[in-house]
């Protein structure tokens, strides 16, 4: 579409769409990375969700009797409590193999004194007195502990909503300073073409018309910029992923993905930057065009 004004020769055309580019990058950087730890936090929950952990300490933690005979017993008593679906004993090997990478390979976890651990998978929709359950477990199975892992699971929440508070924070910050400098941009352009613009006034020329092509401007020049920064996060989230996979190869680290929403949100960045640029360039130029007149 043709424009009275040439605002693409303007240093603001320059400078807006790096100036764009780098705020789309900082807020896609900032916005994926809280939904990718939401993500972790409710693969956390999903696979912790109606499970309870019961640790049989060893050795001289207890003092009393043999480990096994104590988790045996503690197994048969989770069997036939109410509301119970399963509990088995975790394999030694398995948690050699979960100690391991936190110690370093080529540890000697085989000679650590290792608790007996027993998963428990609670019946659907089962009503359980954790607190009973705890009390009978210590009775029948000296030192036993029982984790239901709430309290972990209500830390990793709080720590999940902050990162989200901040970030949304963030990138309110970010679209706050994007509408400064396109207002500063604009301010400039306006400047520059002083003597068109007043032509244009006395040919007949509305303020809107005038704000319209400075808005479709910025518009356009957000959207180049936005395009590239949100390319360059995409790059940088896609190396931090792969280095995220090849930790978890060595420690038990759960999988940190984006689903179809979250992406679709990271994508729109660089629109909602458009629409921003959009906004600020029409509330500048009729501000400035009203002190002119």
């Amino acid at each position: 579409m043709a424009s009275d004004l040439p605002l693409a020769g303007d240093p603001s055309a320059r400078f807006l769409p790096w100036a764009a580019g780098a705020m789309v990058f900082l807020a896609a950087l900032v916005l994926a990375g809280a939904l990718l730890a939401e993500s972790v936090a409710t693969r956390w929950q999903s696979d912790l969700s109606g499970t309870l952990t019961v640790e049989i300490p060893v050795g001289s933690a207890t003092g009393d009797g043999d480990a096994e005979a104590r988790a045996a017993e503690a197994l048969a008593l989770l069997r036939r409590s109410p509301g119970i679906a399963d509990a088995v004993l975790v394999p030694r090997a398995r948690l050699e193999r979960l100690v391991e990478p936190w110690l370093g390979i080529g540890a000697h976890v085989a000679e650590l004194p290792l608790p007996l651990l027993i998963e428990v998978r609670l019946a659907r929709d089962a009503a359980v007195d954790l607190a009973e359950l705890g009390t009978r477990l210590a009775e029948a199975a000296t030192g036993a502990k029982l984790d239901d892992h709430a309290l972990w699971l209500a830390g990793v929440a709080s720590a999940v909503q902050a990162v989200e508070a901040v970030a949304l924070a963030v990138v309110a910050l970010i679209a706050g300073l994007a509408a400064v400098a396109v207002g500063f941009a604009v301010r400039t352009g306006l400047a520059i073409h002083r003597d068109v613009v007043e032509v244009l006034h006395l040919i007949g020329a509305r303020d809107s018309y005038i704000a319209r092509q400075f808005a479709r401007h910025a518009f356009l020049a957000a959207l180049k910029g936005g395009v590239i920064g949100l390319s360059a996060a995409i790059g940088l989230l896609a190396l931090l992923l792969h280095g995220h996979e090849a930790i978890g190869g060595t420690l038990p680290l759960p999988a940190a993905h984006l689903g179809p929403i979250a992406l679709g949100a990271v994508a729109s960045v660089p629109v909602a930057a458009a629409v921003v640029a959009l906004l600020a360039a029409l509330a500048t130029v009729h501000g400035q065009l009203k002190r002119m007149m």
